[in-house]
């Protein structure tokens, strides 16, 4: 069965039998689709003629996906083009909700689109705006100081040469406006001498993606807010490819999973009580098989959780992660 109904040539959804077998659509609910993306996901559940899907995306280009799905499958698929973030915005009976997907991948149009320019592939400038934003990359590389630009490779892209590359890179700009080609010149410069697995200018380019689409925050308030309008019982399930992604995730799941003494001088009655439930404490990968036929999966991690019991209060998960909140607010003066 061909999950993304021709939507894409070449697509192809990362672990997408684990999935359905984690949400089980065969006994029919609604689930929410946090990236429509190519589609894949929502494909396959709708296969199934007693289930319904509302999916999100907050780049326009999916719109073009959702029409096409909403010819197929009718009332059974809405669409809304906003963050996922912004998940509890939207209008529905919360006990309908059997379960809350998150792929935080990105397709072969997405990497390719030479508008967004999120690829060091592209050329002219600097964009990576993936919908809904407030500047762009450009913006970034030619208004932040060395010492923030550096602080972006280094925590968001775990680049190891970022203070070289930030330094360069505001040399370089006061002699002319930058483009995608020289950054990569610029980074490729820097990097001649090292032995790497990976394309030179990957780790770069992905922390600028992350910053100019708030990609943490997104994450961290999408987990909130989407645990907040599931039902008990409903499950939430997460695809990473990423490190970072992953650590908050894992995170997530694994301290509301937990029953835990708020100190050891209070009582046994000030136990923090989990709120979730693991069936699996480390992550599902994809298959060697799957990995042969579709590269890119092989860095993604697939998490799951049900949820078990309500809860407001989400402060020491954001306290966790307020390191990489802080980085993202560097953005406020741009």
């Amino acid at each position: 069965m061909n999950a993304t109904i021709k939507l894409e040539k070449n697509h192809f959804p990362v672990m997408l039998n684990e999935l359905i077998d984690i949400i089980s659509p065969l006994y029919g609910g609604t689930f929410i689709d946090c990236t429509l993306g190519q589609g894949g996901y929502t494909s396959r559940i709708l296969n199934q003629k007693n289930n319904e899907v509302i999916a999100l995306d907050r780049d326009k280009a999916a719109i073009k996906i959702a029409n096409k799905l909403k010819l197929k499958f009718g009332n059974r698929f809405k669409f809304k083009n906003f963050k996922f973030s912004d998940i509890d915005q939207i209008s529905i009976e919360q006990n309908k909700i059997k379960g809350i997907i998150y792929d935080l991948g990105f397709s072969l149009n997405q990497i390719n689109d030479q508008e967004k320019k999120i690829s060091f592939n592209s050329k002219g400038s600097l964009d990576m705006r993936l919908g809904i934003n407030d500047f762009s990359a450009n913006e970034v590389i030619h208004q932040l100081s060395e010492k923030e630009l550096s602080l972006i490779f280094k925590v968001l892209g775990e680049e190891n040469m970022h203070k070289i590359i930030a330094k360069k890179i505001v040399k370089e700009r006061e002699k002319k406006a930058l483009h995608t080609e020289d950054l990569v010149k610029i980074i490729d410069t820097i990097k001649r001498k090292k032995k790497q697995k990976i394309h030179n200018s990957t780790k770069v380019f992905q922390s600028l993606r992350m910053f100019v689409n708030n990609e943490i925050s997104e994450l961290i308030n999408g987990l909130i807010n989407g645990f907040k309008i599931l039902p008990i019982g409903g499950v939430m399930v997460v695809v990473t490819f990423h490190s970072l992604e992953d650590k908050i995730t894992k995170y997530f799941f694994k301290n509301y999973s937990e029953e835990k003494n708020l100190s050891r001088y209070l009582p046994e009655s000030s136990v923090e009580q989990k709120i979730l439930k693991l069936i699996e404490k480390k992550p599902i990968l994809p298959s060697k098989h799957e990995i042969s036929i579709n590269p890119p999966s092989r860095s993604a991690k697939l998490r799951y959780a049900f949820k078990i019991k309500n809860n407001l209060d989400f402060e020491k998960f954001k306290n966790k992660f307020k390191y990489l909140l802080d980085i993202e607010n560097i953005s406020r003066v741009l």
